[in-house]
């Protein structure tokens, strides 16, 4: 499998799994294994944290797998902020972490790197972050990126709002190391 490729067809999926293309369309259809259908067409697409989900769930072995680490990109222009944060998660073997400090910069390591989860400090100066949410909420190649956004002390209405521009969480205390780890689990679904 391609680095990068998020979402899979029902034949990726059949080759992972050693079995029949039909019974991964049998799965979809059940609503055991999540995912969507291409818009005016039948064709399905299972997003790659669903089924390593799946997979696990059904202990079944992943080893067909080739996802590698979890790819998570950091938006920040405080470098202090930006390296602690990136070297926490580097010190985890799970994470391939690469980081960004402009909106420029973001844009082109999305392309480049294909994360699965964006962290983007809120407060960063010189930094869109509700348009670089929109930027990835609106393109259908990016749907299965995760996004977290990292802020200090946020209110429930803060917070509330940010779910609804198309965040899936937020870190309250981003140098909490501990948090930022859990939520990235949280929003990818991965069982770890």
């Amino acid at each position: 499998m391609a680095k990068g490729k998020n979402v899979l067809t029902t034949g990726d999926v059949a080759k992972i799994c050693n079995v029949a293309p039909r019974t991964v369309s049998k799965w979809f259809d059940s609503g055991q294994l999540k995912g969507y259908r291409i818009p005016g067409s039948k064709d399905r697409r299972i997003p790659l944290n669903e089924l390593v989900r799946f997979m696990k769930a059904h202990n079944m072995p992943t080893e067909a797998l080739s996802v590698g680490r979890l790819r998570v990109l950091v938006i920040d222009n405080d470098a202090n902020n930006k390296l602690a944060i990136v070297n926490n998660l580097k010190a985890r073997d799970s994470y391939e972490v690469q980081a960004a400090g402009t909106s420029f910069e973001t844009g082109a390591a999305i392309q480049r790197f294909a994360p699965h989860v964006v962290l983007i400090n809120l407060l960063a100066n010189g930094i869109d972050a509700g348009g670089i949410c929109r930027s990835i909420r609106d393109n259908e190649e990016y749907a299965t990126i995760k996004l977290i956004a990292l802020a200090n002390h946020l209110s429930q209405p803060e917070a509330t709002a940010l779910i609804q521009k198309g965040f899936d969480g937020y870190v309250s205390n981003p140098s909490d190391g501990t948090e930022v780890i859990r939520k990235i689990e949280e929003v990818t679904a991965i069982i770890y």
